[in-house]
């Protein structure tokens, strides 16, 4: 008996014939941007103008952000091993988890599911906060390790604004950011991946498409950081934190049989 066949609505492939989405992929090779195709892949339709340049800036907002992330890193680390690119590479996103570039994911999430609760913005996003302190967790999207203000959320909002993105999910993480300001009476800014979860839930994307968002975005990064570790530092660097300090049991013996 013939194996059932699967379906799949992203690619037609057959002899001298590639359709993404049922366009032709050469024509999309001298018409479309590589944002343009994202979009098309990731929602089934081309962009509109305002859409393509909306995602040609998510794209961008996320694609490199220094030496120290943790996808860059361990690109690196398994780059000084003497691995080849495509396991370096593989590795960085592997490091991509809930606490580095998930919370475009977990934002969206929040975002899209509270935007379309009846009743005030605000107190609903007092809410959000106080369910999310109740079950231990932090919420995220906001706050930074580095930038009081990231200058990548403030160009996303711009330009949504601009293109006429900014809809109740933006609406709802600026109440957020300052209801988090009010409750813990210290500021909290909308980070990127707020802003892109924000943004990209306005644009209509499911939010679990968040983590591919980041991924493609930081994909040219950890490849450029790969190619810089392998030709231009010695191989079994140290890389990271090595200030480490031994906390366990002192030296002993194996018992005598």
């Amino acid at each position: 008996m013939a194996e059932e066949s699967w379906k799949t609505s992203i690619t037609d492939i057959g002899p001298g014939k590639i359709r993404v989405r049922g366009f032709d992929v050469p024509d999309l090779m001298e018409n479309a941007s590589f944002a343009e195709v994202v979009f098309l892949v990731l929602k089934g339709e081309l962009p509109s103008e305002p859409e393509a340049r909306m995602m040609e800036a998510i794209l961008v907002s996320s694609v490199d952000h220094g030496a120290s992330p943790p996808s860059v890193l361990a690109t690196r680390t398994i780059m000084s091993a003497g691995n080849p690119l495509n396991a370096s590479v593989a590795a960085g996103v592997m490091a991509i988890g809930d606490v580095h570039g998930g919370a475009i994911e977990q934002a969206a999430k929040h975002f899209q599911e509270w935007s379309a609760r009846e009743g005030d913005i605000s107190v609903n996003a007092g809410k959000l906060i106080d369910d999310m302190k109740a079950q231990g967790q932090r919420l995220p999207g906001f706050g930074h390790r580095l930038h009081t203000t990231d200058p990548r959320t403030l160009k996303l909002f711009e330009i949504a604004e601009k293109l006429n993105f900014s809809g109740k999910n933006i609406e709802f993480c600026k109440a957020v950011e300052k209801a988090l300001e009010q409750k813990t009476r210290r500021r909290l800014p909308i980070n990127v991946d707020g802003a892109i979860a924000a943004v990209i839930s306005d644009m209509g994307f499911d939010w679990r498409l968040g983590k591919g968002f980041f991924m493609i975005s930081r994909l040219p990064g950890l490849i450029a950081h790969a190619y810089e570790e392998k030709t231009t530092q010695r191989p079994m660097r140290k890389l990271g934190n090595t200030n480490y300090e031994y906390d366990g049991p002192a030296e002993r013996k194996y018992p005598s049989k």
